[in-house]
């Protein structure tokens, strides 16, 4: 008998080395399409920033990010010319461009609110704050395929103790803009969010907390079932076609939608944000403190980000 249950160990250890080995080579097949040149590294297509954030997509591939402290957004062609969107910005941070071509932005100081602004540069408000106070500080966002808006409320830098809101949450904003609801109340600083096409799951990072928790959505735009995601934060964020989230830390790092880390993309610069643009989609753009770079992907983007 005690030759079969050595038989029977030996398989057990057999099986679980081969789906050690399975489980290892579908990550690195992961990574090796992820790029469209294997060892490929970001090039650097602006510089000379104060601070860039914020970037995203249009329908065309187009980008905008701003520049915090210059209080600008900037709009980047697909043909790689560059110019100011926008002056006296009231220090943007995070940007999402709707099915309409407004880009929608996060104010991140002044009178700190949600508002769009139109191809031509007029601003309109969306979100003036919640429950009749102001947010405390908008930093990013992202519209779901209804059309609602989801905001992460931080407060950074010397003003972090006077808070608007009595402490730093998430909210979303209905479609129709009648109602801002806080879907979150339990990180230490939220800051990136972005969810899924069908807008079935929201990521959100709790950049103060070092993690990034995921959430099914329900039908009103809130939110239920969270689960720990990443075992750190980010700053922002995006998705890919095959439902990869990119985080950003030191690095640019690539989680697969099971949680597991597959590609970390380095930068000479700590990078704040990241989408995807370009004629097809599949460049990724990346806002890292005082620059934007670029880097061709094999995977494409999932629209505005």
């Amino acid at each position: 008998m005690n030759w079969i249950k050595s038989l029977i160990v030996y398989a057990l250890c057999l099986i679980f080395i081969m789906l050690i080995l399975v489980s290892t080579s579908a990550f690195s097949q992961d990574a090796e399409f992820l790029k469209e040149t294997a060892g490929a590294v970001p090039e650097k297509v602006a510089g000379d920033f104060a601070f860039t954030e914020g970037v995203t997509s249009d329908a065309e591939g187009n980008i905008y990010f701003s520049d915090i402290p210059e209080n600008k957004i900037y709009y980047w062609t697909t043909d790689g010319r560059g110019s100011v969107f926008l002056e006296n910005s009231n220090y943007t941070n995070g940007l999402q461009v709707d099915e309409k071509g407004n880009i929608v932005a996060c104010e991140s100081r002044n009178e700190r609110r949600l508002v769009s602004i139109s191809p031509e540069g007029k601003v309109s408000v969306l979100a003036y704050g919640y429950n009749g106070k102001a947010f405390n500080s908008p930093n990013d966002l992202w519209i779901d395929q209804k059309g609602g808006i989801y905001v992460t409320d931080p407060r950074y830098g010397r003003s972090q103790d006077s808070l608007n809101q009595d402490g730093e949450h998430v909210y979303y904003l209905t479609p129709d803009r009648g109602k801002v609801t806080r879907v979150i109340d339990n990180m230490v600083k939220p800051n990136g969010v972005i969810g899924t096409p069908d807008g079935s799951t929201l990521y959100v990072a709790d950049h103060g907390g070092g993690k990034t928790y995921k959430y099914t959505v329900l039908e009103d735009g809130t939110l239920t079932d969270r689960q720990l995601f990443a075992n750190e934060g980010s700053d922002g964020m995006t998705i890919d076609s095959q439902g990869n989230v990119y985080l950003t830390t030191e690095a640019v790092k690539v989680y697969n939608p099971a949680g597991h880390l597959i590609e970390t993309i380095h930068l000479p610069e700590r990078p704040t944000n990241v989408c995807f643009g370009g004629q097809d989609h599949k460049t990724l753009f990346i806002t890292a403190r005082t620059s934007v770079y670029k880097l061709a992907m094999k995977v494409k983007g999932t629209g505005s980000n």
